[in-house]
């Protein structure tokens, strides 16, 4: 009898594991009536949000709801390891305060055509609070039922115990000198008890902030006292890509360059974009862009938040013979799709056309994005359509973390930046 109930509780156990991670893998939007979502450093929408320990820091959380009434949501933390797998350790063990916290600000649509009803909050809220670094998962949900999840956001809180120099060079293998870009670095623990380096200290380099592409846990090159050097040629090289292509609509009424037409109607708009095009044979142009990100603005309110309007966007993309890929798929990405890979990023071939077609409901803003082919037998190879090219513009984030022998969870201990162009001269060959 015994073991027969040790038995149940083992597997409901592992079927809580199972689903919890499923469920938070890792951050999305879960309610097709949920949009504009942004979670940022206050007032920045063109960062990552990260919060230091014990600090006056604030970051924004905004999204709207299309359903537009009036609805009970709540958001929680959930703490998870470097590698974003949630932790089975008590909230109380990383929260002061309330485990839950209802979202209480919120403000009808005004002025726009699409109806919702937007929420904010600014967070950390002094009954809410991380009392360790580390990966969190900032989770919103309906009624104070975690079972309802509505959206996750990764949230970043740091706390600093190291430094990081780093270094953007070419690489030198041939194969991968005029296309890559690597990051050499190395990480000073400042007097960080480590002493098993290659087992407690982690690092992950995301480029463009994104975490699609990310890669980590490598070990160090050298050890020099409390610094660990990162120059290996095969590790932390990263596709350079092209500049991310553009499109404005912080007007509707005023179509930008990048718009062909615009439909509309007394409820709702809808917007065609001018068919893109391949570019990976034309000579590589810098010019400043917004690397996958976008913001939230427009010309003709006083706060885009709750007075922007939405619109139906019509993506269109032409290959160069006006046939389909063979044996791949083609997606929208950017942060407008949050980088996800599925039918809503999608595009489908129009035969009647000979375009590949996709749409997607897109708030008043200025969006920086780009297409990512997908390779149907084997979906971890993704393919850059455009070419990649080692002068592109791209910004890395290094985060370095550390777990001691009796720590609980993987800490965030430093963050490093750099910018593989600092010139920054407008356009430029």
């Amino acid at each position: 009898m015994y073991l027969f109930k040790l038995i149940c509780f083992s597997t409901i156990l592992l079927f809580s594991v199972n689903s919890l991670t499923a469920q938070l893998n890792p951050e999305g939007i879960f309610k097709s009536n949920i949009k504009a979502v942004r979670f940022h450093i206050y007032g920045d929408q063109l960062t990552l949000p990260v919060y230091k320990l014990n600090s006056g820091d604030r970051l924004e959380l905004h999204f709207d709801d299309i359903e537009a009434n009036v609805k009970n949501y709540y958001y929680t933390y959930q703490m998870c390891d470097y590698n974003w797998k949630p932790l089975l350790i008590s909230p109380f063990d990383y929260i002061k305060g309330f485990t839950q916290q209802r979202i209480s600000t919120y403000r009808f649509s005004s002025i726009a055509f699409t109806r919702y009803t937007h929420y904010q909050v600014i967070l950390p809220e002094a009954n809410t609070l991380p009392t360790k670094s580390g990966n969190y998962l900032l989770k919103v949900f309906l009624d104070g039922d975690t079972s309802k999840l509505v959206l996750s956001r990764k949230l970043l809180v740091l706390d600093t115990k190291s430094s990081v120099m780093a270094q953007f060079v070419q690489p030198f293998t041939p194969q991968l000198f005029n296309t890559h870009q690597r990051i050499k670095f190395s990480v000073n623990l400042e007097g960080l008890n480590a002493f098993d380096a290659n087992q407690q200290i982690k690092v992950v380099i995301l480029q463009n902030n994104r975490w699609d592409n990310a890669q980590g846990n490598v070990r160090p090159t050298f050890i020099r006292g409390n610094t660990l050097e990162y120059n290996n040629e095969n590790e932390y090289s990263f596709a350079g890509g092209k500049e991310w292509r553009w499109l404005d609509l912080r007007s509707f009424s005023l179509q930008s360059e990048r718009v062909e037409r615009a439909e509309y109607s007394k409820t709702a708009t809808k917007i065609f974009v001018k068919p893109d095009i391949d570019r990976s044979n034309q000579q590589y142009v810098y010019f400043r862009d917004f690397n996958g990100f976008y913001q939230v603005t427009t010309y003709e309110s006083i706060n885009p938040y709750w007075q922007g309007d939405f619109a139906t966007v019509q993506f269109r993309y032409r290959t160069p013979n006006g046939l389909p890929y063979s044996d791949k798929d083609l997606y929208l990405i950017g942060q407008l799709t949050d980088y996800q890979f599925n039918q809503q990023t999608k595009l489908q071939f129009n035969a009647e056309t000979g375009l590949y077609e996709g749409s997607q409901f897109l708030k008043q803003g200025y969006y920086s994005y780009g297409y990512l082919m997908v390779d149907k037998n084997n979906p971890s190879k993704k393919v850059e359509i455009d070419g990649n090219y080692w002068e592109t513009e791209n910004t890395y984030t290094i985060l370095i973390y550390y777990k001691s022998f009796i720590d609980q969870a993987d800490q965030l201990i430093g963050i490093g930046k750099i910018a593989t162009r600092t010139d920054r001269p407008g356009i430029n060959f």
